[in-house]
């Protein structure tokens, strides 16, 4: 957790501070002191970058998701038709010193075969978390930002998502977790274009 990594954008940063550093020593001091007056300052530039890619308290609240856990799912196919349960287990972990939390889920929907990688972080430049998911229903990639309520228990995410079987694109979705305790926490999946049926899905972490 204390490895700090440099993003490669800022790698690249470096270098070209260290070019730009290098070529303005060539220059007469006339020449530069003009430059000096019209160029950003790039300390001041590499500082902000540096904030910015540093872990904080967003971060930290996300090592409460590391670990492993027993999940119960509940799936709602069809408005007024009861749910279809499963049971899976999911694995989360801290990786990139601390910026991220990946899960890694096995399980079973509809009485096959469901496994899905997903990763959750905080982006300090949006001021929002954001989430990326994947599994072996589909080939798509599915991205979501959302905020936390001020005591940091509830998650609401929001992102787009395509419906083979309807042929719709870009559908509106809606996630919430909801930090129930410190061993148990609550993921819902919603359609907000249902109404009152929006939750078609609901997975219930509890803690190995």
């Amino acid at each position: 957790m204390k490895t700090t990594y440099l993003p490669c954008t800022i790698l690249i940063a470096a270098s070209a501070l260290l070019i730009n550093s290098a070529v303005a020593q060539d220059k007469p001091a006339s020449q530069n002191k003009k430059a000096d007056a019209s160029e950003p300052d790039q300390e001041a530039m590499m500082k902000k970058w540096m904030e910015i890619a540093t872990p904080g308290p967003q971060h930290k609240g996300l090592e409460s998701f590391v670990g492993e856990w027993e999940v119960a799912s509940k799936w709602w196919m069809a408005p007024g038709a009861p749910p279809t349960a499963s049971k899976g287990a999911s694995k989360v972990h801290s990786i990139l010193g601390g910026r991220y939390v990946q899960e890694e889920h096995t399980g079973e929907m509809m009485g096959m075969p469901f496994n899905g990688i997903g990763i959750t972080g905080y982006d300090n430049f949006k001021k929002k978390y954001v989430s990326f998911w994947i599994d072996n229903t589909g080939t798509g990639m599915y991205t979501s930002e959302g905020t936390a309520d001020a005591a940091g228990k509830v998650f609401t995410f929001e992102g787009k998502m395509d419906d083979p079987m309807t042929g719709e694109k870009d559908k509106t979705i809606k996630f919430i977790l909801t930090i129930v305790g410190a061993n148990q926490r609550r993921f819902e999946m919603h359609e907000p274009a249902k109404g009152k049926d929006s939750k078609i899905g609901e997975m219930i972490y509890t803690r190995k």
